[in-house]
């Protein structure tokens, strides 16, 4: 059965193969010998089977002899969805995972971040990360950048420039008592927010929008808060920040802010608790925050990477699912000490490991319900579910050429076998050697072209 959208852009690629993504009735629908038609506009105009190439083709206008045609080991799946890193950290990644988090931003990361006033550094560590996680197949990217307003302006525009579909947040944070150079007065977190959403809304960037980012609620006054959750709602943007990473954190949130009911409450009481808003971690909410998250439509994002490595807490998904929270994963880099999506993904079916071991009658997510937590999870949490995350028609084709048979490769295959044990492959053993080409709304961003002379 053809599924299908005429719209008046003509056809400009057309694949045939395998594809593999997730709905929401299915967390893993396979596609075999289907066709899958790409718009000018980036945007999936059918998906057939390959049978009926010949009617499609009249159809839609393309010539049969233009399709390209998947090999036996390769297949398509949506590019995947990190809904939390900080970009300003990958310069220390891989290091610095020895003391808890609150010890943790005071000792490396505030004073790594304040480097960024420096736009040639800045440039620096912004191009590798971009460049990193596209080559590693994430195709959608949440970023906490810093402080500096112009240095995340940088960070918009190369994520841009090399066709990463982004949201990005200039740090706000006005208390930083370890730190004392790196923060600053809540008149200029205001208008440097004001003025950082001005500028990059002004650049029309197609892909790159600008996110709210008060940092957390330890390094927020009040007053701040709420002028944030103002300016989101007076111009109808994403929100993110962190919560209940720690039981530490918590305990502080709750010195500092006596007067609420519990560290959701502190956020929902300045308005930035809404459906456009993603919060990471999450690792010791309560039943009744996780309701409060159903009934705002606020998303958490799963660090799970992050949690272990600095030994926050392990975040029961299942819980959070049977809440019906929209929920999505991320590397969280620095924290966590990954870029790839594939390594969240390990990590979330490791930390639902553990907790089965703590306690046997529970039920452990499946390689299938996290590869959805991967892709059409992390679209929905962050609000993008109607444009990505999954291959629907009117949907944009962002997805990721998959080899699991790659010479060289991280994988060695012994017999035939299957599309899901192939997927399942990838996820366990595959990394950025796997991944052949990557698209994001119907360009291929890799293999790389230099961004100046891209098409």
């Amino acid at each position: 059965m053809t599924s299908s959208k005429r719209s008046t852009a003509g056809i400009a690629h057309v694949y045939r193969g395998t594809f593999v993504h997730s709905t929401w009735e299915t967390a893993l629908q396979i596609l075999e010998d289907a066709l899958l038609g790409v718009d000018s506009e980036g945007k999936i105009a059918f998906i057939g089977k390959g049978l009926e190439l010949n009617r499609l083709s009249r159809t839609f206008g393309f010539s049969p002899y233009d399709v390209i045609q998947l090999a036996q080991h390769e297949f398509f799946m949506p590019g995947m969805v990190d809904t939390h890193i900080h970009a300003s950290q990958y310069s220390y990644a891989g290091t610095a995972l020895d003391l808890p988090l609150l010890q943790w931003l005071n000792t490396y990361t505030f004073p790594v971040e304040s480097y960024f006033k420096d736009l040639l550094f800045a440039h620096r560590v912004y191009t590798h990360v971009v460049r990193r996680t596209l080559r590693n197949g994430t195709t959608t990217a949440c970023y906490f950048a810093t402080i500096h307003t112009d240095a995340t302006l940088l960070l918009g525009q190369i994520a841009n420039d090399f066709g990463q579909r982004a949201l990005v947040g200039k740090v706000c944070m006005d208390i930083n008592n370890a730190v004392k150079h790196y923060k600053e007065t809540n008149q200029e977190s205001q208008e440097e927010t004001c003025r950082f959403i001005g500028e990059l809304l002004k650049k029309k960037y197609p892909l790159v929008k600008p996110v709210v980012t008060p940092r957390f609620a330890v390094s927020c006054s009040g007053v701040l808060l709420g002028q944030l959750g103002e300016i989101a709602k007076n111009n109808n943007l994403h929100i993110q920040s962190h919560i209940s990473e720690t039981t530490e954190e918590v305990e502080l949130v709750k010195q500092l802010f006596p007067e609420s009911e519990s560290y959701t409450h502190v956020y929902h009481k300045h308005n930035l608790l809404t459906n456009k808003t993603v919060m990471a971690h999450g690792c010791h909410l309560s039943d009744e925050e996780l309701t409060l998250f159903r009934e705002t439509g606020a998303s958490l994002s799963h660090c799970p990477n992050s949690n272990i490595s600095l030994c926050s807490g392990m975040l029961d998904v299942r819980k959070v699912l049977n809440h019906n929270v929209k929920l999505g994963l991320g590397t969280d880099v620095a924290g966590g000490y990954s870029v790839s999506m594939l390594d969240a993904v390990r990590r979330t079916l490791d930390t639902s490991k553990a907790l089965t071991i703590q306690n046997p009658d529970y039920h452990t997510l499946t390689f299938e319900e996290v590869f959805r937590l991967a892709t059409l999870g992390g679209s929905q949490a962050l609000s993008m579910d109607d444009r990505t995350g999954n291959f629907e028609v009117g949907k944009d084709f962002d997805a990721l050429r998959v080899n699991v048979a790659v010479p060289d490769g991280p994988i060695d295959l012994m017999q035939s076998e299957g599309p899901r044990i192939l997927l399942e492959k990838f996820l366990n053993l595959g990394d950025d050697r796997n991944i052949v080409e990557v698209h994001v709304a119907g360009r291929k961003v890799v293999p790389f072209t230099e961004p100046d002379t891209a098409e």
